[in-house]
């Protein structure tokens, strides 16, 4: 590759950073929980190179087509480009959207996907690589993360079997994403994406009990009787 071309990548790149906060957990981590944070970061690199490139300016745009047309530049990933400043503020992505969308885990991965990116956070403030501030609110989402990926994933799976009306009894349908309103013991209240209220409908207990206001549920709903109903739940979105 060019020598300017190559002066422009990150020094560490995200994806040698990511490394490195790996082999320095190696040494304190079980076999189990190791594998565990490695797949954790194998999604992270995943969500970053597919969807990072949202997050770029006008200029970093540039630099990307300007890479990838040197020699040898062909392929190059965002996590090959850019340094590690870029892997927090991708956070509410990983675990807002890419792993409750994209990834098929079970409750322990999710709650250590939580776990890493809290830890990687104070990580990259240690090496200073982000600002003190930044590494908080990347601690603060991690941990959160850790708290709701686990109980969404509990709703998700409760909910597919409380679908109580079928697509032809429905009076009125909706499909979407929808906001939860009020949560009341085995009750929700929703308001979809044009702003339109919906509800109650009845769910088992223990899925208003994990449920909070605010998170986003989506699927298809229907009227029928005067009441709405579930039809059909595909995911479910902590806030």
């Amino acid at each position: 590759m060019a020598g300017d071309a190559r002066d422009a990548i990150a020094k560490p790149t995200i994806a040698e950073a990511l490394d490195e906060f790996l082999g320095e957990e190696e040494g304190r981590l079980s076999a189990k929980t190791y594998r565990q944070y490695r797949d954790v970061l194998d999604l992270l690199q995943s969500c970053l190179n597919g969807y990072g490139w949202d997050s770029l300016g006008t200029e970093e745009e540039k630099l990307i087509e300007r890479l990838r047309k040197a020699p040898g530049g062909k392929g190059l990933e965002f996590c090959d480009v850019f340094g590690p400043e870029k892997i927090v503020e991708n956070f509410d992505e990983f675990l807002g959207y890419f792993m409750v969308r994209k990834v098929v885990a079970g409750k322990d991965l999710l709650r250590t996907a939580g776990t890493v990116t809290k830890k990687l956070a104070a990580w990259l403030a240690a090496k200073g690589f982000i600002e003190a501030e930044d590494a908080e609110e990347g601690e603060a989402r991690g941990a959160k993360a850790a708290r709701d990926l686990p109980d969404a994933q509990e709703i998700s799976d409760l909910l597919e079997h409380a679908c109580d009306l079928s697509a032809t009894e429905a009076e009125e349908k909706r499909e979407g994403h929808f906001m939860v309103t009020k949560v009341e013991p085995g009750s929700l209240w929703f308001e979809d994406m044009a702003g339109r209220a919906c509800g109650p409908i009845r769910v088992p207990p223990e899925v208003s009990a994990r449920c909070r206001f605010g998170w986003t549920i989506s699927g298809i709903i229907g009227r029928a009787g005067g009441r709405w109903h579930f039809i059909e739940t595909w995911n479910v979105y902590p806030r």
